[in-house]
C-alpha cells in the first residue's frame, strides 16, 4: 500500500477538487490541528517560469493580507520536493460547494433577486480589498464560490495587484492583456494601470451574465471580445430579458462605462446601488444620462447638406452667446454648477441628479445621522459641499447614509 503524500510534514494529500491553467487543487488533512483544508499546487511544468512562481507567490501573500469572510482564507504556504523538483503549494480554506462557473455555464439567467444578492456578496469581498489596497483584476465566475449553505467567497487572488503598484512594471512588461477576455475592462484591454473602479467592471459583466444568460460582449476569439470591450456600448440587460427591472440596467451600464470616473466610485457605492434596485418596484424606470459629449443619432441625408450646416453654425453661435450673457448677467462661470439637495434621497435618485447637473459622485459614508434622518437607514443623511454651493464641473460629491448596523440596533 503507497504511503499517503504528506506536504511539509503536516498536509495528507487526498483527491482531487480541481485542475486550472497553473495549479492543481487537492483536499488535504491538516494533521497538526485535525482540520480539512484545500490546498494548491503549482504544475511541475510551470516551476521553471519565473513569472508563474511570482504569480503564484503574490496570491498567498494578497490573499493571507485578507480576513473577510467573503474571501477564501489562505492559511500557510510552503513547498514540496518530487523528484527533485520544488513544487510552491498554498494551503487555503476548504469550501464545500461549486464555483459560480458551474451555474453560470447552464447558459440560463438565474432569478434576478439571486443574481443581485450573489453580487452584493462579492462586492462586501471586494470592498474589504480595495480597503487594504488589493485590486483583484480576475473577477469572473471560476473565481467565486458558492458554498452548500448558498454563501458566497472570492477566490484566486493570483493575479491581484497592490494599488500601490498599479502602475509597476509587472502590470505590463511584456505587453500582455492580464485577465479574462469576457470581464476583462477597457483599461486592462489596453495595458493600463488599474484601480479598484476595473474590478467593478469586471463584476459588472459577471452580473449581466448572471441576469441575461450571456456576457455583455460576444465574439468569436477572444482578442474580438476584448475589441468590443475597448469600442462598443452594450446593450441593456432588459433588452435582452424584457422581464428584468430597468433599475438594474441603470446600475449595470453604469458599472460598465467605458470611462471609469463614469462608474461606481467604490465597491461600496455599487452593492447600495444594487439594494436600492432590489427595493424599487418591477416598473420604475430609472434613466440612464448620456455621456456628456454623446453625439447626436444619426439622420437621413438631404440634399441641403451646405444650408443645414450653415443653419447648425448659426445656432451654435446663438447658444454660446446666450450662454455668454447669461453666465455674465448672473456672476457666474458658465462651468461653474451648483451643488443640489440630495438629503432625503436614495443613492440611486442621487446619483442621476449629480450626473445631470454635470458633477460626479464622491465616496458613500455610514455614519451617525441628525435627527429623524437617522430613521431612514437607505436615505442620504448628509452630502459635502452643501446643497447650492458654486463648484466647478465634475467636482465630486460625497454623501453619508445611516449606520445600517446602528440602525438595527435601534
Amino acid at each position: 500500500m503507497d504511503q499517503q503524500r504528506l506536504l511539509g510534514g503536516r498536509y495528507a494529500l487526498g483527491g482531487l477538487l480541481g485542475r486550472g491553467g497553473m495549479a492543481e487543487v487537492h483536499l488535504v488533512r491538516d494533521l497538526r490541528l485535525d482540520r480539512t483544508v484545500a490546498v494548491k499546487i503549482l504544475r511541475a511544468d510551470l516551476t521553471a517560469d519565473l513569472s508563474g512562481r511570482e504569480r503564484f507567490q503574490r496570491e498567498a501573500q494578497s490573499a493571507a493580507a485578507l480576513n473577510h469572510p467573503g474571501i477564501v482564507a489562505v492559511f500557510d504556504t510552503g513547498e514540496d520536493v518530487v523528484a527533485g523538483v520544488a513544487l510552491p503549494f498554498i494551503v487555503m480554506e476548504y469550501v464545500e460547494g461549486s464555483p459560480l462557473s458551474d451555474l453560470v455555464d447552464q447558459g440560463e439567467p438565474i432569478d434576478p433577486e439571486r443574481a443581485v444578492l450573489i453580487t452584493m456578496d462579492i462586492l462586501d469581498a471586494l470592498s474589504h480589498a480595495h480597503g487594504q489596497g488589493i485590486v483583484h483584476r480576475d473577477i469572473k465566475p471560476a473565481n467565486v464560490m458558492v458554498a452548500a449553505g448558498g454563501s458566497v467567497k472570492v477566490m484566486d487572488f493570483g493575479i491581484a495587484r497592490s494599488l500601490g503598484l498599479a502602475t509597476g512594471p509587472a502590470l505590463t512588461q511584456t505587453n500582455l492583456v492580464v485577465g479574462t477576455a469576457s470581464y476583462l475592462s477597457p483599461e486592462q484591454a489596453r495595458s493600463e494601470p488599474v484601480d479598484a473602479r476595473s474590478d467593478l467592471y469586471s463584476t459588472g459583466c459577471l452580473l449581466y451574465e448572471l441576469l441575461t444568460g450571456r456576457p455583455p460582449f460576444v465574439a468569436e476569439s477572444p482578442l474580438g471580445v476584448i475589441w468590443k470591450h475597448v469600442h462598443e456600448e452594450p446593450v441593456g440587460p432588459s433588452e435582452l430579458k424584457a422581464a428584468l427591472p430597468p433599475a438594474l440596467d441603470t446600475v449595470v451600464l453604469t458599472a460598465l462605462s467605458k470611462d471609469r470616473d463614469q462608474r461606481f466610485g467604490s465597491a461600496a457605492e455599487m452593492r447600495a446601488a444594487l439594494e436600492e434596485a432590489l427595493l424599487l418596484p418591477p416598473a420604475t424606470t430609472v434613466s440612464r444620462p448620456a455621456p456628456p459629449d454623446a453625439p447626436a443619432p444619426p439622420r437621413r441625408r438631404r440634399r441641403t447638406g451646405r444650408l443645414g450646416v450653415a443653419i447648425t453654425a448659426c445656432l451654435a453661435l446663438a447658444a454660446g452667446a446666450t450662454a455668454y450673457a447669461v453666465a455674465h448677467r448672473s456672476g457666474t462661470p458658465a462651468s461653474s454648477q451648483r451643488i443640489p439637495e440630495l438629503a432625503g434621497v436614495t443613492v440611486l435618485q442621487a446619483r442621476e441628479s449629480v450626473r445631470n447637473a454635470g458633477l460626479r459622485m464622491g465616496d458613500i459614508a455610514y455614519g451617525d445621522c441628525p435627527g429623524p434622518r437617522a430613521a431612514q437607514p437607505s436615505r442620504i443623511c448628509a452630502q459635502h459641499p452643501a446643497p447650492g454651493t458654486l463648484v466647478a464641473r465634475g467636482t465630486a460629491v460625497t454623501v453619508r447614509l445611516p449606520d445600517p448596523h446602528r440602525a438595527t440596533a435601534q
